[in-house]
């Protein structure tokens, strides 16, 4: 079975490039152009023998993703693509364009098995996880399709980063590799509906990026109906661990807050979401739902959003509201897949 080039950090590659009698110079090139140049096929290596070129196609393999559709809002520019994996399993990414650069949103998993209510990417299960490879050829593509450079990366596209941990973790450090594409850790975000374990395992990590907790409920009740995983971790355990990983990274959480018409809006609500959050060292995103046919959730009007967001503030938090880019593109991750899937 031929081996995954792309997911082998540098140290890995020397060692496979040396065992096939090459010199340990040549790794360093084959990386570059894997992790700088992005090629999808060995014979693209142009300063490679053709002979170490034949070589690497007979043991080794490239996988990427292909565009399989791709959707352009009027709106803002923000792009969504539908990607096709080399086994016909579909994911989807978002590129999204702001003022200090691009940021593109990568999917973990094909699917989900998270549950949540008001998510469109759960809605049949996950099928697998992606090898590190996968997450990154997302990146890869869309730098190439609009021959840009990608500053941002946030983990918030189908499926749930902790569930597929092992490989996420091989992303972050491919990604971040000042040998390769060379995105900060602090140029990312990591966004998790609340597997307590992993953010204890990402704590151990010491990386400089952003985690981001799907919270969506300020009380266990509320929460366990809305978020399946609740009912593992509730909001208490949750809360405790973010608590711990504040503290021993010194980095600022970012809470997630999707605000749903008439189920998590309310000034209740606000009032007690301020209360499980007193004292720490976080920021609260608001986010006007994504709706979805198959949930049924609506979204929170303009003004019941910046009520909930007025109290929070009064109370101290740094609050914003989350820019809705592409929404006449459905940009919210699930959505073009499960389409795709009827179509077919």
């Amino acid at each position: 079975m031929k081996k995954d080039i792309l997911s082998m950090d540098l140290n890995e590659l020397t060692s496979e490039i040396v065992a096939l009698g090459q010199p340990k110079f040549k790794a360093k090139q084959i990386y570059r152009w894997l992790h700088k140049s992005f090629v999808t096929d060995f014979s693209q290596m142009t300063d490679i023998s053709l002979e170490l070129r034949q070589n690497l196609n007979d043991n080794f393999v490239i996988f990427g993703c292909s565009i399989e559709k791709k959707l352009i809002s009027e709106y803002d520019s923000t792009i969504k693509y539908l990607f096709r994996l080399d086994d016909g399993e579909y994911i989807e990414s978002v590129l999204m364009k702001y003022k200090y650069g691009y940021t593109v949103c990568v999917s973990s998993q094909v699917g989900c098995r998270m549950g949540c209510s008001f998510c469109a990417s759960t809605l049949s299960g996950v099928v697998r996880n992606l090898h590190p490879s996968e997450i990154l050829s997302q990146i890869y593509a869309i730098s190439r399709d609009n021959c840009i450079r990608v500053s941002h990366i946030v983990m918030m596209g189908m499926g749930e980063p902790f569930d597929n941990y092992d490989n996420v973790v091989k992303f972050l450090n491919l990604v971040s590799d000042e040998n390769g594409v060379n995105i900060s850790m602090r140029h990312i975000s990591l966004s998790t509906c609340g597997i307590v374990t992993g953010i204890y395992k990402l704590m151990e990590e010491n990386f400089q990026l952003t985690l981001s907790i799907s919270l969506h409920a300020p009380n266990n009740e509320l929460r366990s109906s809305m978020m399946p995983v609740n009912k593992k971790w509730n909001i208490e355990e949750l809360i405790f661990a973010c608590k711990k990983y504040t503290e021993k990274t010194s980095r600022r959480i970012s809470f997630e807050y999707a605000l749903v018409k008439g189920v998590n809006d309310t000034d209740e609500c606000a009032v007690e979401l301020s209360r499980i959050l007193k004292g720490m060292l976080c920021h609260i995103n608001l986010i006007p739902v994504n709706e979805v046919s198959e949930t049924g959730c609506k979204k929170s009007t303009p003004e019941r959003v910046k009520r909930f967001s007025d109290i929070l503030s009064k109370k101290g938090f740094t609050v914003t509201v989350r820019r809705e880019l592409g929404s006449d593109i459905n940009a919210a991750c699930g959505q073009l897949r499960r389409s795709t899937q009827k179509e077919k």
